[in-house]
């Protein structure tokens, strides 16, 4: 019978893998596999009857709310043209140094990461705005663009991120069933600010270790990354000014956010409304803001957010089906087994949702992936804050590498139709170096992703 489990998490890929909608194919398998399980004696139908209450605690969950108020924020952020202004008064700060172009396109996606947690919209946005320029400006095609998609998958670890929440709702509830099991009936609980805050450290030294190796690059291969051609004396007149307006109100609003989840201010959700409001008041400033932007906006937000919460729900049927076949003890069992005990089991894991960030979303990970492996991990005793960033950064390194991270396939789609895919494939490698570099050093330090909650929540 546990068998049929493991075959019904290879049948839900390869279906995927077809092109199929996830929160259907997650369900509708599933549920054939109950219905066979059922005839045969393999499955209680009684599994089932947790479902409606599922629905009922996705329905119920505050935590669950921030997702499409941060979805609305950036969106109305990137319609507001932040990005475009961003660009363009960084490029001025940076001025005539040599890859000061760069380092502003790697600063502003740190900054679109912050401001709106989604991965495609900043690839995107990023790639229309700077890679043309880039290329204007003599950059190497690798360096631009292995820049701008390493930039733009910061939106996956740098907080207020869409993943660290959806990642900290899992978590939490992995947590609570692995302290169970584990015989405690007060569990400890871990929130989605626990997770921002374990966040914070590693993504601004993973921001740094890309900096350095643009640094690094700029020095040693001049030629691959000019000075940006500028003109001075405008730039000096307008410099302060620009500043003023365009950077500080953004940077005032992901403090804002950001800030009042960390002090316990707020929490998330509250905290994504602030944001909402605030992104809407940006639009204004910027006389970006109109009823058909406003509807447009809307409709975007609603379409992700439907998505996001659908997939949840296939997922829950998904996971019902794959307990009452009895695949959570197989994969208890099996990651027990290995050699190495829990180092063993965290690197089979890893790797395992690593791959599987090739053909997945990190949203089907999440849901499917995480709520199975999750509990066992964090048995052996793993810390869920420091479990929880690791599985980010980790799927993070999945949307950069070729041939299939999802990064490369939005910078490929809207780059110009001359852009060779290899000079992309080539660009990227050195950052997905930095991540494993990354995801080493968190291993050996644990402290940088708990050090920060510790200190800010006890």
């Amino acid at each position: 019978m546990e068998y049929l489990a493991l075959l019904l998490f290879a049948l839900v890929i390869v279906i995927l893998l077809f092109g199929y909608p996830v929160a259907f194919t997650l369900g509708g398998v599933s549920l054939l596999f109950a219905l066979v399980g059922t005839v045969f004696g393999f499955f209680e139908m009684s599994f089932l009857e947790a479902m409606p209450s599922r629905i009922l605690g996705v329905m119920t969950n505050e935590t669950l709310v921030a997702v499409p108020l941060f979805v609305f924020m950036g969106v109305m952020l990137e319609r507001s043209g932040i990005a475009e202004r961003l660009l363009e008064t960084m490029g001025e700060m940076f001025g005539s140094m040599r890859g000061g172009l760069g380092i502003s396109v790697m600063l502003v996606g740190m900054l679109l990461a912050a401001s709106t947690g989604i991965v495609g919209a900043t690839v995107v946005t990023m790639t229309l705005l700077s890679l043309p320029t880039m290329l204007k400006q003599g950059y190497d095609p690798a360096i631009a663009s292995g820049t701008i998609a390493a930039s733009g998958t910061l939106g996956q670890i740098i907080p207020p991120s869409i993943v660290l929440i959806l990642l900290g709702d899992v978590i939490s509830s992995s947590y609570q069933q692995a302290q169970l099991k584990l015989g405690i009936f007060s569990p400890k609980t871990v929130t989605v600010g626990d997770l921002f805050a374990g966040a914070l450290i590693p993504g601004l030294l993973l921001v740094s270790l890309y900096v350095t190796y643009l640094l690094l690059v700029a020095y040693f291969k001049p030629q691959s990354m000019p000075a940006f051609k500028v003109d001075k004396t405008k730039i000096q007149k307008r410099l302060f000014l620009r500043v003023i307006t365009v950077l500080v109100p953004p940077l005032l609003l992901i403090i804002a956010v950001l800030g009042s989840i960390l002090t316990g201010i707020a929490t998330p959700t509250e905290a994504a409304a602030v944001g909402a409001v605030g992104a809407m008041l940006l639009a204004i400033m910027y006389k970006q803001f109109d009823l058909e932007r406003l509807r447009n906006v809307m409709q975007r937000t609603t379409r992700i957010s439907s998505m996001v919460f659908l997939i949840l729900i296939g997922a829950s049927v998904f996971s019902l089906v794959f307990r009452g076949l009895g695949g959570d003890e197989l994969v208890q069992g099996a990651l027990t087994n290995l050699p190495g005990g829990k180092w063993g089991a965290l690197l089979a894991v890893m790797l395992v949702m690593f791959l599987l960030g090739f053909v997945l979303d990190f949203i089907e990970i999440t849901f499917v992936v995480v709520p199975i492996v999750g509990p066992v991990l964090l048995m052996m005793g793993y810390d869920p804050v420091w479990l929880g960033i690791l599985i980010a950064i980790n799927l993070q390194t999945s949307f950069l590498t070729p041939p299939f991270g999802f990064a490369l396939f939005y910078l490929r789609g809207v780059a110009p139709p001359d852009f060779k895919t290899s000079d992309l494939y080539r660009g990227v490698m050195p950052f997905v170096g930095i991540q494993i570099l990354m995801l080493i050093i968190l291993c050996i330090w644990p402290e940088l992703a708990t050090w920060l909650p510790e200190k800010l929540f006890g």
